[in-house]
């Protein structure tokens, strides 16, 4: 890593980035360099080496995030793989994994990276992004998206939705019993009221119409359901800007995590929907977006003090 260290800035992010971005209509982004190791085939002290140097040569927090989800282009998608263990062992899987990924993984991952300048900061932070408050629990976990997720995270990600131009957003209502889904999943006793929590999306039809107001780092959630009254985020991603100035989808599915036009996605989506509601299969309606915040590392001082990111064990178990 000692010869990075001479190359400009433009050089530099060159040989960090690793993967070129899509062709226009590309399905999937390949390796620009084949000696670039993809982020998942790095070791965590490659990561600590590569994160050092990215930070060095890239002050802004969207192009990183860019950056680093293109260079784990590629990564293979594995559903499950991370739990609590060794803190817990309700979800006795690790608590991170660089080889695979899902959806979730992906992002948390992308964003805990661009927020991290080595390996020590990236775990925490890692933890901070997935956990309500940064307590690794089962039970503080953010297991639902629209409900834990975002709101958890709004230091990070601002909901864009409803303003973005030329766009009617609709609402969308998640029924959620954690009782019966903690008791489901990982067969835990909790008493928690049933929550019907609301937030808008933009309508599949519609997204055309504010594709260009995107920008690199927006989260996506991606809205389904069988009917409109049983609507969910079933998916994320996040986006970045193509080569050819378009907003471009950057999402973890099986079998690995791939770069596509987010435009094309979305009509692709709508054909698929027609033999979707033939078989009472789940549709997609539409998506949800969230903007980087570029102040995010601020926001965290304030809610976590100097020692930002604030991340401990089980309540009672780790006190910092």
């Amino acid at each position: 890593m000692k010869e990075l260290g001479r190359l400009g800035n433009v050089g530099l992010i060159s040989l960090l980035l690793g993967m070129a971005g899509p062709q226009a209509g590309a399905a999937e982004a390949a390796p620009a360099d084949a000696s670039a190791k993809p982020l998942y085939q790095m070791t965590p002290r490659e990561v600590d080496g590569f994160l050092r140097q990215l930070h060095q040569a890239e002050p802004d927090l969207r192009k990183r995030a860019v950056i680093i989800a293109r260079r784990n282009l590629g990564q293979p998608y594995k559903l499950n793989l991370l739990g609590e263990f060794p803190f817990e062992i309700h979800d006795d899987q690790p608590l991170c994994s660089l080889e695979h990924g899902d959806c979730v993984v992906f992002a948390e991952h992308n964003y805990a990276m661009a927020l991290s300048p080595n390996w020590p900061t990236f775990f925490s932070m890692l933890q901070r992004i997935r956990y309500k408050d940064g307590e690794i629990s089962v039970l503080t976990r953010n297991h639902y998206t629209l409900a834990d997720w975002n709101p958890n995270n709004a230091w990070l990600l601002s909901d864009l939705t409803s303003e973005l131009d030329g766009c009617q957003s609709e609402p969308v209502i998640e029924h959620i019993d954690r009782t019966a889904f903690f008791k489901k999943a990982f067969g835990v006793e909790v008493q928690a009221p049933v929550q019907d929590y609301e937030t808008a999306f933009v309508p599949a039809a519609k997204i055309k119409l504010i594709a260009a107001r995107l920008k690199d780092g927006d989260c996506v959630n991606f809205i389904r359901g069988r009917k409109p009254d049983e609507l969910y985020c079933g998916h994320v991603g996040m986006i970045a800007i193509g080569s050819n100035g378009e907003a471009d989808l950057i999402h973890s599915i099986e079998p690995r995590a791939l770069e596509q036009p987010l435009v094309a996605y979305v009509e692709d989506q709508l054909s698929r929907n027609v033999e979707r509601r033939q078989k009472g299969q789940v549709q997609f309606y539409g998506l949800k977006f969230l903007r980087l915040r570029e102040n995010a590392l601020q926001n965290l001082v304030e809610l976590d003090g100097a020692d930002a990111p604030k991340v401990t064990g089980p309540r009672g178990l780790l006190k910092r």
